[in-house]
């Protein structure tokens, strides 16, 4: 089974995600932050990281790049879920290793097709 890692300061967007990836078949890990994000990756090996961009203590930008530098995460898909769609952002994302973005509000199916597509 296929092991996803969501990573969001709201307790609400965690449940959803979690939700939906559960529904689906897959092992879901949650952290409240991008700290704890990656306390977890650290831990346990995920298949797949999906996280928020503003959060406390570690943002989503600062968590990819930690988690990239962890060796077995070189190549692991992260996305990145958030309300933020500018280009500056997107383009930050993508330097420090995120691998797709998806924006806030987000449907299950839209998430799902997503995922599916980077965790093959």
């Amino acid at each position: 089974m296929k092991r996803i890692l969501s990573v969001d300061d709201s307790p609400s967007v965690r449940q959803m995600v979690s939700f939906t990836l559960r529904k689906a078949g897959y092992e879901v890990g949650e952290a409240c932050d991008g700290r704890d994000g990656l306390a977890k990756a650290r831990q346990s090996k995920f298949d797949m990281i999906i996280t928020d961009l503003n959060m406390p203590n570690l943002d989503g930008i600062q968590m990819i790049a930690a988690v990239r530098s962890l060796q077995g995460y070189v190549f692991t898909p992260i996305l990145m879920l958030t309300t933020e769609s500018q280009s500056e952002k997107k383009d930050a994302g993508r330097k420090v290793g995120a691998t797709g973005w998806i924006v806030k509000p987000f449907n299950g199916d839209q998430l799902l097709a997503v995922v599916q597509k980077l965790i093959q």
